[in-house]
């Protein structure tokens, strides 16, 4: 099983390493820069190379990289739609550089534009970070848990815009089951997560599938609440995610971004699912 967290690369962005290690973490999501700023620092080689050399001694891979929060792909505002472009550009050159294999996006919010000018805004800035960039990289699309004008909350939408692209090949899928559960998705029986399953199988193909936020929902099922929780303590619960374990969702690689508050650390919902995991 490939486990891990997300993890802060303050300091320095080797230093993300050794946090993932800290945490027993065999695979690990981090941002490349400061998520709550348009700016980055550019990266040395040095940097880099501390960074990559650090991943191989320890096998702690696939790394995955995460958009920072400001960008909107969707957005109808110019100024926030070019800065976002841009910022994909930069974070796709970043990971090649780092030598991470996978960035993963939210999809944004078209605010009310619609979600057809959400899609031809966001296939546009895709295919411009393509042209500006080689193929090393892999985008990760995330569905989203459907809240108010977001975009990419079912399958269906996921596939329109992959097939849309000019460079489907450079684009694979990022579940989250939170995410997943608040739009719609039933994860809480067997029955419900084979299910789920065999419509992303047949929507988008499994292949496709590259990682999965293993994440509780605070939300009810088809609630469009975007709210994180705990393994086992919401609402898709202890069962639901030994199901998910249990299926083929469980052999991709896992990365848990659960709530930091005292209820339960990371290690804790770490050993959770391994716990959930015995026996499958």
């Amino acid at each position: 099983m490939r486990i891990g967290f997300h993890v802060s690369i303050h300091g320095s962005i080797d230093t993300s390493v050794d946090r993932a290690i800290e945490l027993n973490c065999n695979t690990f999501q981090i941002f490349t820069r400061n998520p709550r700023q348009w700016t980055a620092t550019q990266l040395t080689p040095e940097t880099a190379k501390a960074f990559f050399d650090k991943v191989k001694k320890h096998d702690i891979e696939p790394v995955f990289a995460h958009m920072p929060y400001l960008p909107n792909l969707a957005s109808p505002k110019d100024e926030v739609y070019d800065k976002s472009v841009k910022t994909l550009t930069s974070e796709l050159e970043r990971c090649r550089q780092l030598e991470i294999p996978y960035l993963v996006t939210h999809l944004g919010s078209h605010l009310g534009a619609g979600m057809q000018a959400g899609f031809m805004k966001l296939i546009s800035g895709i295919n411009q970070a393509f042209n500006d960039t080689d193929g090393d990289v892999m985008l990760l699309l995330e569905n989203t848990a459907g809240t108010r004008n977001s975009m990419g909350s079912t399958f269906e939408d996921i596939q329109h815009i992959i097939e849309q692209l000019s460079s489907p090949e450079r684009v694979g899928v990022c579940f989250d089951t939170s995410h997943a559960f608040a739009a719609g998705y039933d994860l809480r029986t067997e029955d419900a997560v084979e299910a789920t399953v065999r419509k992303i199988d047949e929507v988008i193909g499994f292949e496709r599938l590259k990682l999965v936020h293993l994440n509780d929902s605070k939300g009810d099922l088809n609630s469009g609440i975007d709210r994180h929780e705990h393994i086992g303590m919401g609402k898709i619960g202890e069962e639901g995610f030994r199901n998910i374990l249990g299926s083929r969702l469980g052999k991709l690689p896992l990365i848990l971004e659960t709530p930091k508050d005292t209820r339960r650390s990371d290690v804790g919902n770490l050993m959770k699912v391994k716990e959930l995991a015995v026996g499958l």
